[in-house]
């Protein structure tokens, strides 16, 4: 079964389902800039558009394309910003 989760008064939103590599989450994000904590590893796809990670310790922000994934360690926090809204995938392992 599908679950919807909304975050951020609705600027993030994604639908999250079972696949075979584990519990996944595609979704969009409105323009801004947010802070998100794992509680597992993360994949995060982008599927449209850009979008800059400060990952945490780090002081520089990383950008990151269509069709790129970064790793984000478990019990971590990080912090996403896009300039437009965009879409992606996240799968949690």
């Amino acid at each position: 079964m599908f679950k919807v989760n909304e975050y951020f008064e609705g600027k993030v939103t994604s639908l999250a389902f079972e696949s075979p590599e584990g519990p996944v989450t595609i979704g969009v994000m409105a323009k801004g800039e947010y802070e998100f904590g794992t509680t597992s590893v993360e994949y995060m796809t982008v599927i449209s558009g850009k979008m800059d990670v400060l990952f945490s310790g780090k002081n520089e922000w990383e950008t990151f394309n269509e069709n790129e994934t970064f790793k984000v360690e478990k019990d971590t926090k990080f912090k996403v910003k896009m300039e437009k809204d965009i879409a992606y995938k996240c799968l949690y392992k």
